[in-house]
């Protein structure tokens, strides 16, 4: 009995073994991958402090380990990833290694200058990413692969995973609607890696003049796009933790109405409200705080929705969901005074304002992009790197 009981043990510690999934490996960690590129060169790094490598900045591992880091970009928000949505930030020194940090969000034109681009010969991009359209990122990377394009510069992706990869949803970028929180013609959720997006900016032509530029990605692995990753750390100060990266795709277009989508508070992208809400038990005061110093409708009492509750699995099942701001329209009665011009910028599409002003419902609006997903996923596959 005892061998018995011994034996079963042992098969329930193997399968337990066997069923647990391995650790995601960040490109950033597979340096024999793309160490060999570097030597000899002056390498430029576009990271935030989302580039880590364990429990270091990947600028700190690559100076460690005698790589000549002549340049630092930085993205929205700066290299510490504390500034505000579209703050401008002034370029510095990074105390630590006493390398040059160039903001690309220094109310310029977001690319680098013709000085910058003579500093370097490889470009490294290590930065988090949500997989939405309108989180600038991807923005940044693809001004930066433009100019490298021009100048003759090799870019070497260090890919991270996607924690909306795992679906496509929204629709196609019309690209009257270009912007600086819309740049290709892709839908709301892409479902892309940016090793992928970048890899797709290349083969669909979609820099300068059809430019390409000279460009590697370093893959993770032991990702999939059915990966449900759990970000290290927080990619942007307004989505503190999983649920607001969830929640993103979905209560991002109150930024363009009179709505709060709880910046100033601790649940920014998890709850939204308004002071003339009504009907809601729930209410929050957003207060200015770090990385929101003057949010909207800053120090007034709003009633509204708590989505904190929402389990994962119902918010990837429900996908991109304009019911929540269906909710606050229809409850606020405002009319035409609801949406801001912005809006068409971040949807992307100028029908779906008209849409819930006809009282449509959410689940028709979604009706009218299903097309552009279903092309959108056969344009995409020759860029996949990573299992569906």
């Amino acid at each position: 009995m005892k061998k018995i009981c011994l034996f079963l043990v042992v098969i329930v510690c193997v399968l337990a073994v066997y069923a647990a999934e391995p650790r995601v490996v960040v490109g950033a960690e597979r340096t024999d991958l793309y160490y060999p590129a570097l030597e000899g060169q002056r390498v430029a790094v576009f990271s935030n402090h989302t580039g880590r490598v364990g429990d270091r900045h990947v600028v700190d591992m690559l100076v460690d380990d005698g790589v000549n880091v002549v340049t630092i970009f930085s993205p929205e928000h700066g290299f510490r990833g504390d500034a505000d949505a579209g703050e401008h930030v002034s370029g510095s020194v990074d105390a630590k290694t006493g390398i040059r940090i160039r903001s690309l969000y220094d109310g310029r034109s977001g690319r680098p200058s013709d000085e910058a681009m003579r500093t370097f010969d490889v470009l490294l991009v290590d930065i988090q990413d949500v997989g939405l359209r309108y989180y600038t990122y991807y923005i940044s990377m693809v001004k930066l692969m433009d100019a490298c394009a021009e100048f003759g510069r090799r870019v070497i992706v260090l890919d991270r995973p996607n924690p909306n990869g795992h679906y496509v949803d929204g629709p196609i970028l019309d690209m009257k609607y270009k912007s600086g929180v819309g740049w290709l013609p892709i839908p709301v959720v892409h479902g892309l890696t940016l090793g992928e997006l970048a890899r797709m900016v290349n083969g669909e032509h979609w820099l300068t003049a059809g430019w390409e530029c000279d460009l590697t990605v370093v893959p993770c692995l032991h990702y999939t796009h059915q990966t449900h990753y759990v970000l290290p750390v927080a990619p942007s100060p307004n989505l503190p933790n999983m649920q607001a990266v969830y929640l993103y795709p979905s209560l991002c277009y109150f930024e363009a109405t009179p709505v709060s989508l709880g910046r100033g508070t601790d649940w920014p992208f998890q709850v939204y409200g308004h002071p003339d809400m009504k009907g809601c038990d729930f209410s929050f005061t957003p207060r200015s705080v770090k990385g929101a110093k003057n949010p909207p409708l800053r120090d007034r009492l709003c009633y509204g929705r708590d989505l904190r509750g929402l389990s994962p699995e119902v918010i990837w099942t429900r996908g991109l969901d304009l019911e929540y701001l269906i909710d606050a329209y229809r409850n606020l009665g405002m009319g035409d005074r609801f949406f801001t011009s912005f809006f068409e910028k971040l949807i992307g599409v100028d029908y779906v304002r008209p849409m819930i002003e006809a009282g449509k419902s959410a689940d028709e609006i979604k009706a009218m992009w299903r097309d552009d997903v279903a092309r959108f996923k056969e344009q995409r596959r020759p860029y996949l790197l990573y299992e569906e």
